[in-house]
């Protein structure tokens, strides 16, 4: 089976890379983003393609290839599959097109309830009893192709973070992923289901929700700092003569302490 992988600098998404190679996938190429000093050397999908030997590739020279496949660099022939694990960028037709079984996103929330980003930030903002993540078939739209399989968990109300929950989340990502990839190379039909309606999160929505309003009340700011907490992005934010500054807690302040002994940084 032969296929085209793209993700971002995160561990599970080298573990699909891994995944594939170990089980005699041919990957046809590689799309990592630029070189990201804050990631680790085993969060780097550039590094795990290198030391397997694969073609890495940039977003733009793939959409080249998939353009015009006879001037380019890349043999993209007879490839079977498009993974899409956490991929950054809108994916065109061509390369929806590309694989004869499909293009597959792997999404770090429950589809259809959280489409776009903040998936993790809402969930715990608005105290969801549970969370999830998805396959899916990617379309045209954001998110919204045909759902192929949805693994959900309870969410701990009182100490999940962004952070806490992405962890969880990729870890579960994965197992999806290997899922995935296995059935498709054992000749298996994936499942199809139509999403239909859902919520959709975009940007502005995002920023807004993150904001921090004197007179919210006190269980709503508990949860907004927890909800928003993923160093070093900003967290809850409040705007204090005009800059803007993150907010944390005593529990988030014990984690940060912990985690700098840890580290050796400590007088």
């Amino acid at each position: 089976m032969r296929c085209v992988y793209m993700g971002k600098h995160k561990r599970s998404a080298v573990g699909g890379l891994e995944h594939l190679v170990a089980t005699g996938w041919d990957v046809a190429a590689v799309v990592a983003p630029e070189t990201d000093a804050g990631a680790a050397e085993d969060q780097r999908l550039d590094l795990a393609a290198r030391r397997a030997g694969l073609p890495l590739a940039t977003a733009d020279e793939l959409d080249a290839a998939v353009a015009d496949p006879d001037g380019a660099a890349l043999d993209l022939a007879a490839v079977d599959a498009v993974f899409s694990f956490l991929f950054w960028k809108r994916i065109g037709q061509r390369l929806i097109e590309l694989g004869r079984l499909g293009c597959l996103n792997f999404h770090p929330a429950p589809l259809p309830d959280l489409r776009g980003l903040g998936g993790y930030n809402v969930a715990i903002l608005e105290d969801w009893p549970e969370w999830g993540v998805s396959a899916h078939y990617v379309d045209a739209g954001f998110d919204t192709g045909d759902i192929v399989r949805v693994d959900r968990f309870p969410i701990d109300h009182d100490r999940e973070t962004a952070l806490s929950l992405d962890f969880r989340s990729q870890a579960k990502l994965l197992e999806v992923f290997r899922w995935t990839a296995d059935e498709l190379d054992a000749g298996r039909e994936l499942p199809r289901e139509p999403q239909g309606s859902g919520r959709y999160v975009d940007r502005a929505e995002f920023e807004s929700l993150r904001a921090v309003r004197l007179g919210d009340p006190p269980d709503l700011t508990a949860r907004r700092i927890r909800a928003f907490w993923y160093p070093p992005h900003n967290g809850a934010t409040l705007e204090v003569d005009g800059q803007t500054v993150t907010l944390l807690d005593r529990t988030l302040l014990s984690e940060v302490a912990e985690a700098y002994r840890d580290a050796g940084v400590r007088p």
